[in-house]
């Protein structure tokens, strides 16, 4: 069964192209790829298994992921959400301390 894998990969300069380009042309049941390095998008055409073929572009070494076309909508809405909690969670360890200063001066006025 011929399918379509896009992966997003790390790739810097020609070199990384011509890594990819290696490992791609051995593997087995690939029938083409397209490699665009502006993109860092590898688009591979056969009957291949996708986590098969991330592993084995893993294997140059360069930073590989499966290509989501819809996370850039998901990502943006649960960091809007996780990021406000962390703010709120902060602000609350210096209200802890101020509690210690206020001490402090009534044991000044209690030895005065």
């Amino acid at each position: 069964m011929s399918q379509t894998v896009v992966l997003k990969v790390g790739m810097a300069c020609q070199g990384c192209v011509g890594a990819v380009k290696r490992v791609l042309g051995k593997m087995e049941g690939v029938e083409s790829f397209d490699i665009d390095i502006k993109e860092q998008k590898v688009t591979v055409k056969g009957n291949v298994q996708p986590e098969a073929v991330l592993q084995t572009v893993s294997k140059t070494g360069k930073k590989t992921s499966f290509w989501e076309a819809e996370a850039p909508a998901e990502p943006d809405a649960n960091p809007a959400e996780a990021k406000p909690a962390e703010p709120e969670a902060k602000p609350a360890e210096p209200e802890a301390k101020p509690a210690e200063p206020e001490a402090k001066p009534v044991e000044a006025v209690a030895v005065a």
